[in-house]
Parts: C-alpha cells; sequence; structure tokens
C-alpha cells in the first residue's frame, strides 16, 4: 500500500488526465466546466469562488482536479461587492445538476449522479455549507478558508450530513475574516475534519490579478495552493472516486482512504481538535488592526 506521504506528493502534481474547458453558459448558468478528456460515471464537484474574484482565477486548481479524473463546475455568478451567499448556494446545487445529467464535452464524459460534492473557497465555501445543507445530491464538501457570511451558514452545516474537509490558516480559525472553528463546531458526524494548512493565507487560494490583490490582500500564495489542492483531491477521491467492478459502480476510492480520515496525519497538516483551542474573545475590530 503505498503511504500517504507518497500520495500527497503525487496528488500535489497534475494527474494523467488531459483536461478540456467547456462554458456552462450554453445551458443557463455563466461559469465553466473542467473535465478529463473523456470517462463515464465521473466524480464531480460544484466550486464557489471568493468574494470579488472569478472563475479565471481558480483555473490552475480547477484543472488540477480535473487532470486528476474530476468534472468541474464552477459558476461565475456574484462577482460583485454586494454578492449574495444564498444566491451562489442555489447556483452550486444548479451546476450540480448539470453535470450530473447531460453529457460533457462531445459526448464522452458523464458525472454518476451519486459522486457529487460541494467546495469553495471564502464567500464560495459558506455558499457551499448553504446548499449542503439542504442538498439531496451532495455527498461530501469542502470549505477551502471560509469566511463569514450570513446567519444562516451554521444552522446550515448542522443540517448537513455529509463527509466534510474544512482547510484554515493556522492564526485564522476564528473571527472577522474566517468561520472556520465555528463551522467546524456545526457540522456534525465523525467524518469531519478541520486541518491548518502551514504557511497559508486564507486568500492565497485565489491565483493571478485581481482587486483585493491590487490592495495587498497577499492573495495567489504558491505554498497554499499547493498544499490546498493535494489535500482537496484525495479527499474528493476518496469519497468520490473509485471503478466499476461486475457492473456496479464502488463509490470512494480506499486507495485515497486516509483522506478521509480526520486522524491520520496529512503531510504537514494539523487536524484541530475544537475542544484545544483557546477561543480569542478581543472585540473582532481589534483583531483586524492587529492581523
Amino acid at each position: 500500500m503505498t503511504s500517504v506521504k507518497k500520495l500527497f506528493a503525487q496528488l500535489s502534481r497534475r494527474g494523467p488526465h488531459r483536461v478540456l474547458r467547456g462554458d456552462m453558459a450554453i445551458v443557463g448558468l455563466p461559469g465553466l466546466v473542467y473535465t478529463p478528456e473523456s470517462g463515464n460515471d465521473l466524480p464531480g464537484v460544484a466550486f464557489g469562488h471568493g468574494w470579488l474574484t472569478h472563475s479565471r482565477q481558480y483555473r490552475d486548481t480547477l484543472e488540477h482536479l480535473a487532470s486528476w479524473g474530476i468534472v468541474v463546475a464552477v459558476p461565475d455568478t456574484e462577482r460583485g461587492p454586494l454578492a449574495s451567499d444564498r444566491a451562489l448556494a442555489v447556483d452550486l446545487e444548479t451546476a450540480l445538476a448539470i453535470i450530473s445529467s447531460v453529457r460533457l464535452g462531445s459526448g464522452a464524459i458523464t458525472v454518476h449522479p451519486e459522486r457529487l460534492a460541494l467546495a469553495g473557497h471564502g464567500l464560495g465555501a459558506s455558499a457551499a455549507v448553504l446548499a449542503a445543507g439542504d442538498s439531496q445530491r451532495a455527498k461530501a464538501l469542502a470549505a477551502l478558508f471560509p469566511a463569514p457570511t450570513g446567519p444562516a451558514v451554521l444552522p446550515a452545516a448542522h443540517r448537513a450530513r455529509v463527509p466534510a474537509l474544512i482547510l484554515a490558516a493556522p492564526k485564522d480559525l476564528d473571527g472577522i475574516t474566517s468561520n472556520a472553528l465555528a463551522l467546524r463546531n456545526s457540522l456534525q458526524g465523525d467524518r469531519v475534519a478541520l486541518r491548518t494548512v502551514p504557511k497559508s493565507t486564507n486568500r492565497g487560494l485565489a491565483e493571478g490579478f485581481s482587486v483585493r490583490k491590487r490592495l495587498g490582500d497577499g492573495s495567489d500564495h504558491s505554498k497554499t495552493q499547493k498544499a490546498t489542492r493535494a489535500m482537496l483531491t484525495g479527499f474528493l477521491l476518496a469519497h468520490l472516486g473509485g471503478t466499476a467492478v461486475r457492473g456496479k459502480t464502488a463509490i470512494g476510492d480506499p486507495t485515497y482512504s486516509d483522506f478521509a480520515d480526520p486522524s491520520v496525519a496529512i503531510g504537514k497538516l494539523e487536524t484541530v481538535d475544537p475542544a484545544g483551542v483557546e477561543i480569542d474573545t478581543t472585540d473582532p475590530i481589534t483583531r483586524l488592526l492587529r492581523s
């Protein structure tokens, strides 16, 4: 059996599949879809972008997932300063319906309706949680450096009954820029993990130019992106991967089962025990000024 350390190193690099890109606007939803060149009954994920960002700023991450055989749809809605997490959540669920009900590419690509997940970054992570709270399709949830948005997010997390992965910066678990700890406490079950990515920033997953980067927010951080891509890929393959055996489709690839186990150490990522976290009671404005 390949060690988790070796698997993590493999998953930090592009996978074996050539990647195709398509436009979801032709079916009524602005956004992009990334797929491997071919494949039937593939896993699929709807990905929510961060505040004041758009799909192109996650291209390398989304292509990375597709290169490992995962179809990824990213709506290009709710991109303005008054973006709605609720509206984006609706679009994420719509994206799952689209990729799981139509043939993609030239018709050689299909997504299995039981191999679907929701994921997102920042604002998009909260939207993914909102969608997961009511979704009948999603079988897994990944909240990447989640940002607090509206009051409905934590109740939705409590309703979600799916395996979940939360990634956060080590010093940004709770406060005005992160609700990672609150999400961990709201999500139910023993298949939920809050892990910190070493030397990461909560806005570092977005790639290239952005308004926020121009304002000096420290985005586009290669270390954040590399570790996040490896962990996210392993988590999704663990829950959604697999191959057809004797006419039956197995859901979940046991090769990557360690990525689904909160108790297993994954590289230098640390699993956070919520009970052991000391809550900072300083008011949010003071915390923001000193960060």
